[in-house]
């Protein structure tokens, strides 16, 4: 367009020329060179008008010219105090946000996953999440990721809320079965390490047991009875083992709540395990796998999980959707929050768009808000040359009337 408003102006000034030329030949001439005539100075009047806004005709320092580099940091404070005084204050946010139902638009587009616009954005958002989880470095975000588990969990005392957990299991019942599995699982274990005893039995034996058997049928009383004391315990629910079994755990419960002592060997255990580095290992093989797997989500989310999740977002959008006091609340939430983001964070923004435009340099704001404008400033040169020839017409008719 540039191209075009210039040669429109070359061939106008050929046109005055050529007309200026022929005007004695024929009558019809002087009205060419009139439109061309005022054309030409209509062409170069705004071609002079639109140059000077953004660099200095021809390179010659005309006054006033070059207006908008030489008043960037002006147009830059300018620019923030319109955005705040009619974009970042609350009155006009919220008067813009109360109009808008943006709960009950989360809603149908979450409820609808097969729809294509929703299908193409959920597709995009999903392989920009798997390439930022690519890009991202998977030890130093494990690290990061572990170091703030660690630091939550070394502020958070373990004891007290154990304790508290075991008590309400306790005075709920949920500690009986654990018991019954406990005592099966001592039963196995036994039984897999029977041949351990009997040889622990044999060695501490004296030679006369060994010499006369007896240390053997030692070994098989002490097993009878062990599996006897288990089978008795699995099957009566009220044998003294298991009331003892229950008084220790609720003098664990009281001391894990009230004793210093035990507290502080729960806290010193706690930072003795997050201390391992076995730990730190085995959490970054969990990260690893965590990440590995998030990646596989987000570039196939109609696979294995990717469905629950998909049908679960698609219930939400529903309840969204179709529950107008879920959504009023929602909406009631979104504009309350972006009010006090903009109250709070207002200047800030602002600040931070004024300090931007300041910070470029005079080619870059000229190349931007030029490129911004576009096509139109060419209009205005080629408008100026056109209406220009007009009114050269219209002077040149007035002139031959009078």
């Amino acid at each position: 367009m540039r191209r075009v408003a210039t040669w429109l102006l070359v061939a106008m000034a050929g046109l005055f020329l050529v007309s200026r030329h022929l005007q004695p030949v024929h009558p019809a001439w002087a009205w060419v060179l009139a439109f061309s005539e005022a054309a030409l100075v209509g062409g170069l009047a705004d071609w002079f008008a639109v140059t000077a806004l953004f660099r200095h005709p021809l390179g010659l320092p005309i006054p006033h010219t070059a207006i908008i580099p030489d008043n960037k940091d002006r147009i830059a404070d300018t620019m923030a105090a319109f955005l705040r005084d009619n974009f970042l204050t609350p009155p006009v946010i919220a008067r813009r946000l109360r109009d808008l139902n943006l709960a009950g638009a989360l809603g149908t587009w979450l409820a609808d996953p097969r729809s294509s616009d929703g299908s193409r954005l959920r597709a995009g958002a999903g392989e920009l999440a798997a390439q930022v989880l690519e890009s991202l470095d998977p030890e130093r975000l494990g690290g990061q990721v572990r170091g703030g588990l660690v630091r939550q969990l070394g502020r958070l005392e373990l004891a007290p809320l154990l304790g508290r957990m075991l008590s309400t299991a306790i005075a709920d019942g949920r500690h009986r079965p654990v018991i019954g599995s406990l005592v099966r699982w001592a039963g196995f274990t036994l039984e897999a390490n029977e041949e351990l005893v009997r040889d622990l039995i044999h060695r501490r034996a004296n030679a006369v047991l060994r010499w006369t058997g007896l240390d053997e049928r030692v070994a098989n009383s002490v097993l009878d009875g062990l599996y006897k004391l288990l089978a008795e315990v699995i099957v009566d629910p009220e044998h003294p083992l298991r009331g003892k079994i229950e008084e220790g755990l609720q003098t664990l419960a009281q001391d894990l709540v009230h004793d210093p002592a035990t507290r502080d060997r729960v806290e010193q255990a706690k930072r003795d395990l997050l201390a391992n580095p076995a730990v730190a290992e085995w959490w970054q093989g969990v990260w690893e796998q965590i990440r590995a797997a998030l990646i596989a989500l987000a570039r196939n989310p109609s696979a294995g999980s990717g469905i629950q999740l998909r049908d679960g977002l698609s219930d939400l959008g529903r309840a969204l959707r179709d529950d107008p006091l879920l959504q009023v609340q929602i909406n009631r939430f979104a504009r309350r929050t972006t009010v006090g983001l903009a109250s709070r964070y207002g200047a800030q923004i602002v600040q931070l768009v004024s300090a931007t435009v300041k910070r470029w340099d005079a080619t870059t704001v000229t190349a931007r808000l030029e490129g911004a404008v576009g096509r139109d400033l060419q209009f205005i040169r080629i408008n100026g040359t056109l209406v220009g020839g007009l009114f050269g017409l219209a002077i040149h008719a007035v002139e031959v009337l009078l």
